[in-house]
């Protein structure tokens, strides 16, 4: 289960440094693609915790994701539909859907804290993965400013996510 989370995980830093180590980073519509299917991996994920999980925390983890990870999506919305740019689905916001497919079909098998072991684990896993890909490709290769800005906006609210998987997980691991 875990080499399926970091299979696909690597799958979104390796594909975007692949495209910069061409000098051609994704383009504007791509990223807009890839920023809505991570997001909507994570709500997704939440959702199905806020569901199975029988632990207080992680219900609240997993419903914080689902709030933060939504209004991402919805400034992206609005942003595109501002801008007339259309997502364009491309080979990194298509491994992202499939990870998020499989990590689901996973995360659906469990239950208890073997469950809330393996969310909370891919959600620290899923935001370092996703803070990579911010910074070394996201951000640099987003030409139009307004989008930029918001994904640079949006940074710190995944670090804090971050933060507080790793608090999670540490207490889920009885430290």
């Amino acid at each position: 289960m875990k080499a399926i989370q970091t299979v696909w995980l690597c799958a979104l830093v390796l594909a975007s440094h692949g495209a910069l180590a061409h000098g051609n980073g994704p383009t504007d519509p791509q990223i807009a693609a890839i920023v809505v299917v991570a997001n909507q991996v994570d709500i997704d994920a939440g959702k199905l915790a806020e569901q199975k999980s029988r632990t207080k925390d992680v219900q609240e983890f997993a419903k914080l994701m689902v709030t933060d990870h939504t209004a991402v999506n919805q400034s992206a919305g609005e942003l595109v539909k501002k801008l007339k740019v259309t997502p364009e689905a491309n080979p990194t916001s298509e491994s992202l859907q499939q990870g998020g497919d499989k990590n689901l079909a996973t995360l659906k098998g469990l239950s208890g804290a073997a469950f809330d072991k393996a969310y909370v684990d891919h959600e620290v896993a899923y935001h370092e993965a996703v803070i990579q890909a911010l910074d070394t490709t996201l951000i640099p290769s987003a030409h139009n400013a307004e989008l930029k800005a918001l994904l640079v906006k949006v940074r710190p609210a995944f670090i804090a996510h971050l933060e507080h998987a790793k608090q999670l997980q540490e207490r889920l691991a009885g430290g």
